[in-house]
């Protein structure tokens, strides 16, 4: 049905012959079973609205509205994120979207809005390949361990003191598997994040850094990677329970925009 075209035997494709303005109801289908297979999707020359990349995303699910990014003021779905020397807020660690929710990301769609003529990609690895390239030692170590995620360690500083009670009660630390199963897949995907872990239950602060040392080295192996340069009005979208992403901030004094939608996910087991 689509132009389908991988960047790697794993992870990453193309897709080319799709207005995401007009998606129906078996190309959604088609879609479904190409994100699953490989895992990000990447789209060229979108030239749609913010209205109507909502209306995209949530022919996948309910959209999640992020309490401590900045938003669109009509549309708060959309996280506008603005990258500069001045502002670097692009995301330049190996991570999965959204971990300290209760119940995470299901998956991701990111448009470029305003790209560097140079750097600024964004590289992506297959959290299920990672795993399964670590030894078997490695891996009776690490399959039943369980991580603490909290949102503090990254946008604790944004909350204002009178309202750290209240968020703390909305979004409490929450409890999730280092090693999670894909919930459509079966596959096992490493799901560790070095922005929200503050510890892994059972470990010391020292056993936790060389678990959590080990993990990121496995998603950092560029033979589990796909890499996307970005141009205006491209998209990507990629599934946060299969892969993690890390944006190449090499692009200063350059300014980088972008802006996603979240769907939703169901608690990681």
């Amino acid at each position: 049905m689509f132009d389908v075209r991988p960047l790697t035997v794993t992870i990453g494709a193309e897709v080319h012959g799709i207005d995401l303005a007009s998606v129906d109801d078996d190309q959604l289908d088609e879609l479904r079973k190409l994100w699953l297979d490989w895992k990000v999707l990447f789209f060229r020359d979108q030239h749609i609205t913010q209205a109507q990349h909502v209306a995209f995303g949530r022919r996948f699910g309910e959209l999640e509205v992020h309490p401590f990014a900045p938003q669109d003021e009509d549309l708060p779905e959309i996280v506008r994120i603005s990258s500069s020397a001045k502002s670097p807020y692009a995301a330049s660690n190996w991570h999965s979207d959204v971990t300290w929710r209760e119940c995470p990301s299901y998956g991701s769609i990111l448009r470029g809005v305003e790209i560097p003529a140079v750097g600024g990609d964004t590289l992506f690895a297959d959290a299920g390949e990672a795993y399964n390239r670590l030894s078997d030692e490695w891996k009776e170590r690490v399959d039943d361990l369980v991580a603490v995620h909290d949102y503090t360690k990254v946008f604790g500083a944004r909350v204002p003191e009178e309202k750290r009670e209240e968020m703390r009660e909305k979004y409490p630390s929450t409890r999730h598997p280092v090693i999670r199963t894909h919930p459509d897949t079966g596959a096992k995907t490493i799901y560790t994040n070095r922005a929200f872990v503050a510890s892994i239950d059972g470990l010391d602060d020292v056993e936790t850094k060389k678990v959590m040392s080990r993990l990121e080295r496995a998603i950092m192996d560029p033979s589990v990677q796909c890499r996307f340069r970005w141009q205006n009005d491209s998209f990507a979208m990629w599934d946060n329970r299969a892969v993690q992403h890390c944006v190449s901030n090499d692009f200063w004094p350059e300014t980088r925009v972008v802006e996603r939608v979240t769907i939703v996910g169901d608690r990681p087991y």
